[in-house]
C-alpha cells in the first residue's frame, strides 16, 4: 500500500510539474509515458547523464549518481590539475562537506533550485533546453567547437553567467556531443527538474539477516586488543575503496568501510581525512559499514565479498598466528609512507596471503582507484602484460623476519616526504632509495639457498589449486586500463613478476598514498614511483629466463639512446649470473615459461585463448570465434586506425547480441620516459586482442552488425589502409555518438553487462566515446 501512494504522490508532483509546460510540451508529454515515477526518472538520469557525470573526472566536478550530487551542484576547480602548485582542498562528496551550504562555501554552484531561490529555469534545465533546441546532426561528426580531448578546458559557467555562455556554446547542450534525448526522456527530466522532488537512492531495506552479519563483522572490526586493532587499520587501510558485498546478497547491494565518530547501531558520522592512513583524531572512533547509495559505475566499482569464510580467512591469517604487540604504531604521512614498519609485527606471510586471496581486486585497485586518469597516468606499462606472483615460500621477505626489519627503511614511499617542496628532488629520493632496496635485496639473495639452483616453477604461487588470482593479465587502453584473471592474447612482449615489498608498495604508491586533490610533486612522485616498481617487477622475471637471454630480452623492452640511458642512471644491470632453476626446451623459453604456468591451474583458467592463442586442432567449433580469428594477434596497417577499446556487437537471429571488446595492444620501443609517447611508438607490431564479453570501463566506440555481415565487416576492416576507408567502416558498420541508435546501443550493452555480471557489473563511462573524422591520424 505504501508503493502505490507512493508512486501516486510522485505522478502527482511530477504532473503538477509539468503542467507548467507549454502546450506543446503537454502534448508530447501525453503522447509519451504520462506520469513517470521518480525512479523511472532516475534510470533515464543514470543511462543519459550519469554515463558521463560520475566519479572525479564528472565535468565541472557536477556528479549525478545521487541526489546528493545534484544537490552539491558543480565548481569551476577540476579535480585532475597537472600544473597545481599546491594541495587543493578536498571535495569528495559525502565526506568533506554534508550540507549545501558547506558546498557553496567549497565554491560549487547550483544546478538545480536551492532553497530560497527565485522562479527562473535551473542549471539542469536550461542546459536541457539548449541541447533541444541545438540539435547536431544526424550521423555526422562533430563540430570542431565541441571537444572530446579528456583535458579539454571547460567553462562551467553559473546560472547568472548561462546566457553568455549559451550564445557562444549554442551546441554544448546536454547530453553534451551525442544524440538527443528521446521526447519522453526530455520531458521527465524537465518535469522533475522543476519539481525539485529528490530522486530515490540506490540503497534499499537492508534485510534482517544482512543486518546481523553488518553487527558481526563490526564488533569483529572494534574489538579493543591491540591486535586486532592494528588488523582492523591494516584491513581498512586496504578496503577504504572496496564495494563490501555480502554473498548471496541480493547483488545490487553493497556497503563500504569507513571510520566514523559514532558506535555500532548509531547513524554513521564519517572522520574526513585525506588518507585512509591520516590520524582519525584523539576522541575514539569505529569501523562502521556503510551502505553505498549512488548509482554504479564500472569505473569505480571494485567488488570485495565478505562473508562467514572471509570472517574466518582473518582470524586465521591475523589473530591464531604467533605474534605480539607493545605499543600501536602511529598515524600520518611518515607512517602511510612505509607500511612496512606500521605494520611490522604482523606476520610478513599473513600480508602478503591476504594480498594474493584477491589479487585481481588489488590490481583493479591500482587501476579504478583515482590515480588512474589520463595518459601520463598508465604510460609507465606497456599496453599488455601477464603478471604472477612470487609464492610466499619463495619470497625472502616473507620467509625471513630479518628481511624487513633490515630492509624497511629502504621501503619508504614518496608520500613519506609529503612536505618537500622542491621538485628536483623527486626522482632523487626514488632513485636513492630504489638503488639502495635493490643493492639490499639482490645481496640478500646472493646469500640464499635460492642462489644456488635459481628460481623454477614451484617459486610462482600456483593459487594453491583453488584461487584463479594467481596469473592476471593487465591491458592499458591509452589513458586508461583494466585486468582479468587468466592469460590473454598472444605472448606479450613483457611479464611481471610481483612479490610481496613490490605487491605493497604499487599499492600504496597508486591507492592508500595517493592524493587525487595534491600538488603537482604528489602527482609526479607517484608516477616516477611506479616507474621504479614496473622495472622491478620486470626484473623479477627475468630472474626466471635462462642467464644468457636476459640482457637481449631487457634490451628488447627499453630501446633507443635515451632508453639506454634511462636503464643506465637507474643502475638497471641486468644480473645475468643469478642461476637458471628452470631447463628449457624450446627455443622461446619466455613463451614456454609462461604457458607452462597456465597449465598448472588444474582448471582455474583456460589454458588457451580461443580466438587470439590457439594451436591448430585445438580451437573451439564456434562460428564466432572462428571468424574473428582472422583479426586477432596479427599485425597490419589496418590496427593502428581502430581507437583503444571497442565493443563488437554481433546482433543474432532473435534479436540477441554477443558482445565481444576489441582491444587495440599498441607497441612500443619502451615505456621509460612521462611524455612524447607517439615518439616511442611501434606502430608496425600493434594487433588486436579480441575477447568476448566486456571489459574496461571506457568504451571508445561501437561496432553493430548482424552475423551475417561479419565476413563482410571483417574483410572491410582488414582492407583499411587511409583513414577515408577506415570512415567508410564507420559508416557502414559503426554507431557514431550522433547516430539515433547511440542510445539503444548504449542501453544494451549496460543490460547486457548487468545480465551477465550482475556484482560486478556497472554503467560503462561515455566521456571517451569516439568521434571518428576523416581527418584524424591513425592511433
Amino acid at each position: 500500500m505504501r508503493n502505490g501512494l507512493w508512486s501516486l504522490t510522485v505522478a502527482v508532483v511530477l504532473a503538477v510539474a509539468i503542467g507548467f509546460t507549454t502546450e506543446s510540451q503537454a502534448q508530447d508529454t501525453a503522447s509519451s509515458a504520462q506520469n513517470p515515477t521518480l525512479t523511472e526518472v532516475k534510470k533515464i538520469m543514470d543511462r543519459r547523464c550519469v554515463v558521463c557525470h560520475s566519479c572525479y573526472d564528472a565535468p565541472c566536478q557536477l556528479k549525478l549518481t545521487s541526489f546528493a550530487g545534484v544537490q552539491r551542484g558543480a565548481s569551476k576547480q577540476a579535480v585532475y590539475h597537472t600544473e597545481r602548485l599546491t594541495d587543493a582542498q578536498p571535495t569528495r562528496l559525502g565526506i568533506d562537506a554534508r550540507t549545501v551550504p558547506q558546498w557553496r562555501a567549497l565554491g560549487f554552484h547550483s544546478v538545480n533550485r536551492d532553497p530560497g531561490q527565485g522562479a527562473g529555469a535551473s542549471l539542469l534545465e536550461r542546459y536541457l533546453e539548449l541541447g533541444r533546441h541545438n540539435p547536431l546532426s544526424v550521423n555526422a561528426p562533430l563540430p570542431d567547437e565541441l571537444g572530446l580531448a579528456l583535458d579539454r578546458p571547460l567553462v562551467c559557467p553559473t546560472s547568472n553567467e548561462f546566457d553568455a555562455f549559451s550564445r557562444d556554446h549554442s551546441l554544448a547542450g546536454m547530453p553534451y556531443g551525442t544524440a538527443p534525448l528521446a521526447d519522453e526522456e526530455y520531458q521527465a527530466l524537465v518535469a522533475w527538474v522543476r519539481s525539485g522532488v529528490p530522486l530515490p537512492a540506490a540503497a534499499s531495506d537492508i534485510p534482517r539477516k544482512i543486518q546481523d552479519q553488518i553487527a558481526e563483522w563490526e564488533a569483529f572490526l572494534n574489538s579493543d586488543d591491540p591486535r586486532s586493532r592494528l588488523m582492523s587499520r591494516y584491513l581498512y587501510e586496504h578496503l577504504f575503496l572496496a564495494r563490501l558485498h555480502f554473498q548471496g546478497d541480493d547483488p545490487r547491494r553493497f556497503f563500504q568501510l569507513v571510520r566514523s565518530t559514532t558506535k555500532p547501531g548509531e547513524v554513521i558520522d564519517i572522520i574526513s581525512t585525506r588518507r585512509p592512513f591520516d590520524d582519525p583524531g584523539a576522541k575514539p572512533f569505529y569501523y562502521r559499514l556503510e551502505q553505498v547509495s549512488e548509482t554504479i559505475v564500472h569505473k569505480e566499482h571494485l567488488v570485495y565479498l565478505l562473508g562467514p569464510d572471509r570472517l574466518a580467512r582473518y582470524r586465521q591469517l591475523f589473530l591464531d598466528t604467533d605474534w605480539a604487540l607493545g605499543a600501536l604504531p602511529p598515524y600520518g604521512d611518515a607512517e602511510g609512507g612505509n607500511p612496512f614498519t606500521t605494520f611490522t609485527q604482523i606476520p610478513a606471510k599473513s600480508r602478503y596471503q591476504f594480498l594474493l586471496d584477491d589479487a585481481l581486486f588489488f590490481v583493479r585497485s591500482f587501476i579504478r582507484g583515482p590515480v588512474c586518469h589520463g595518459e601520463t597516468a598508465v604510460d609507465v606499462i606497456e599496453d599488455r602484460f601477464w603478471v604472477s606472483f612470487l609464492d610466499p615460500d619463495a619470497d625472502l621477505s616473507v620467509t625471513d623476519p630479518s628481511y624487513l626489519q633490515e630492509g624497511a627503511s629502504y621501503l619508504e614511499l614518496p608520500v613519506s616526504e609529503a612536505d618537500a617542496s622542491v621538485l628536483g628532488s623527486l626522482q632523487g629520493f626514488s632513485h636513492k632509495n630504489q638503488a639502495q632496496y635493490l643493492e639490499f635485496r639482490d645481496a640478500r639473495y646472493r646469500n640464499a639457498p635460492v642462489y644456488e639452483t635459481g628460481f623454477d616453477y614451484s617459486a610462482i604461487w600456483d593459487g594453491d589449486g583453488s584461487n584463479p588470482n594467481a596469473l592476471i593479465t593487465v591491458f592499458r587502453h591509452f589513458d586508461n586500463a583494466s585486468a582479468m584473471t587468466g592469460f590473454h592474447g598472444g605472448i606479450p612482449e613483457t611479464a611481471w613478476v610481483i612479490d610481496f615489498p613490490i605487491f605493497e608498495r604499487i599499492y600504496y604508491d597508486l591507492v592508500a598514498g595517493y592524493d587525487v586533490f595534491g600538488r603537482v610533486e604528489h602527482q609526479l612522485a607517484t608516477r616516477l614511483y611506479m616507474d621504479e616498481l614496473r622495472m622491478e617487477s620486470e626484473d623479477a622475471f627475468l630472474f626466471f629466463m635462462p642467464r644468457d637471454v636476459r640482457p637481449q630480452m631487457h634490451k628488447n623492452w627499453y630501446q633507443g639512446a635515451l632508453a639506454e640511458l634511462h636503464t643506465y642512471w637507474h643502475h638497471r644491470r641486468v644480473d645475468d649470473s643469478f642461476p637458471a632453476g628452470i631447463a628449457y626446451e624450446t627455443a622461446t623459453p619466455k613463451r614456454e615459461f609462461l604457458l607452462n604456468l597456465l597449465e598448472r591451474g588444474n582448471g582455474l583458467w583456460p589454458i588457451t585463448d580461443p580466438i587470439n592463442r590457439c594451436a591448430d586442432g585445438e580451437c573451439p567449433v564456434d562460428q564466432l570465434s572462428e571468424a574473428l580469428r582472422d583479426l586477432a594477434n596479427q599485425p597490419g596497417d589496418w590496427v593502428n586506425y581502430l581507437p583503444d577499446l571497442s565493443v563488437l556487437l554481433v546482433e543474432q537471429e532473435g534479436g540477441t547480441i554477443e558482445p565481444f571488446t576489441l582491444v587495440h595492444d599498441k607497441a612500443h620501443y619502451n615505456v621509460a620516459f612521462l611524455f612524447n609517447e607517439k615518439a616511442r611508438r611501434d606502430s608496425k607490431e600493434d594487433v588486436l586482442t579480441i575477447l568476448p564479453g566486456l571489459i574496461g570501463s571506457y568504451p571508445n566506440f561501437f561496432f553493430h552488425l548482424r552475423q551475417d555481415q561479419l565476413p563482410s565487416f571483417i574483410v572491410a576492416l582488414k582492407s583499411v589502409q587511409s583513414q577515408d576507408d577506415y570512415m567508410a567502416v564507420v559508416a557502414e558498420f559503426g554507431v557514431r555518438r550522433t547516430s539515433p541508435s547511440f542510445w539503444a546501443l548504449s542501453d544494451q550493452v549496460n543490460e547486457e553487462f548487468l545480465n551477465r555480471e550482475p556484482v560486478q557489473a556497472g554503467l560503462f563511462d561515455l566521456n571517451r566515446y569516439k568521434d571518428p573524422k576523416s581527418g584524424d591520424k591513425p592511433d
